[in-house]
């Protein structure tokens, strides 16, 4: 694997653990993340880095962060006025904290990009047993809630999902199941999460 220099990032720790690939919208309203954005905006590539915190709470600090997370990049900025932002982000490659900086305003870490490493290949029949099980599972609670499931494709994600990307499918997968997406980043590669458990 290529040997990424480290970069210095503005970070955003909270409470989910988004995955590459998946829309982030965020309601920014505490004053240091607000200076975090209107310095992000102020670059060509609105960009900062999202962790999970491990312990603690998103407001007022003091919290402890993981150390594997995602590069975010600000798609819209909207102003709401008295310090308020409303984000639409997308989610893109892992990274890896590597030393967390003064949170002076914000949080700043140095990290490396951490692409996913080759594979094994899955083939088409392999991806579509994956799939089958997913939506089985979301069958099942339907039912159990006794609400109409939507069609395969928007079970799948696929409205937003390349379906010639096998990566990305088994990311939208792994956003949509009922487990820790923070348990599925450390995984070498997106194919990695296949066999982490049973679905249901």
């Amino acid at each position: 694997m290529a040997d990424f220099a480290p970069v210095e990032l503005a970070m955003f720790p909270l409470e989910s653990a988004p995955l590459p690939d998946e829309d982030l919208p965020l309601h920014i309203f505490e004053p240091r993340y607000a200076a975090l954005v209107r310095d992000c905006m102020d670059t060509a590539d609105p960009r900062f880095g999202v962790v999970l915190i491990s312990r603690g709470r998103e407001v007022g600090g003091g919290d402890t962060r993981c150390d594997v997370g995602t590069l975010a990049r600000i798609t819209e900025c909207a102003d709401a006025g008295s310090g308020r932002y409303m984000l639409r982000c997308r989610v893109g490659e892992r990274i890896r904290v590597c030393d967390w900086l003064p949170d002076d305003p914000y949080p700043r870490a140095k990290v490396r990009f951490w692409p996913d490493q080759p594979g094994h290949p899955v083939t088409a029949a392999q991806l579509l047993e994956v799939e089958d099980r997913v939506v089985a599972l979301f069958e099942r609670i339907a039912a159990a809630r006794g609400v109409r499931l939507p069609a395969r494709e928007v079970v799948l994600g696929y409205p937003v999902v390349d379906p010639a990307d096998t990566g990305q499918r088994l990311y939208a997968l792994a956003c949509r199941v009922p487990m820790g997406p923070a348990g599925l980043l450390p995984c070498g590669d997106a194919v990695g999460g296949r066999s982490i458990g049973p679905l249901g």
